[in-house]
């Protein structure tokens, strides 16, 4: 797979002494579930990985930074809703028209699932 055609990066910056970045911890779980295949989430402790809070200039905590094609594309600063972080990440999202296409590619070459004999085609 190309570098263009990876999932988007979501950078969470927390930390454990954040009580708004532990909120949003569910928050990112359920994204993470939602858009698994559309993309990917990193969770980047500020305390440990300081070479990363420098790199993006992170000054706040927490932190969302939307990586694309290997550049930050957005950014939201401070404890974030669920619809302000998909606003943000969705117009560099995959279709679902082609993930789903991608999936028919895939399964073109098997054979059809059989079908149990009592059922109607």
């Amino acid at each position: 797979m190309t570098r263009s055609l990876q999932a988007p990066l979501l950078l969470f910056f927390t930390s454990s002494r954040s009580g708004p970045a532990r909120r949003m911890e569910s928050l990112l779980a359920h994204l993470a579930r939602k858009e698994r295949s559309r993309l990917r989430i990193a969770r980047i402790d500020a305390e440990a990985q300081r070479d990363w809070i420098e790199r993006l200039q992170v000054t706040q905590i927490p932190t969302l930074v939307l990586i694309k094609d290997r550049r930050p594309v957005g950014r939201l600063e401070g404890r974030a809703s669920a619809p302000q972080i998909e606003r943000m990440i969705a117009p560099h999202l995959a279709p679902v028209e082609a993930e789903a296409a991608v999936a028919r590619r895939t399964t073109a070459g098997r054979a059809p699932a059989a079908r149990p004999a009592n059922s109607v085609a």
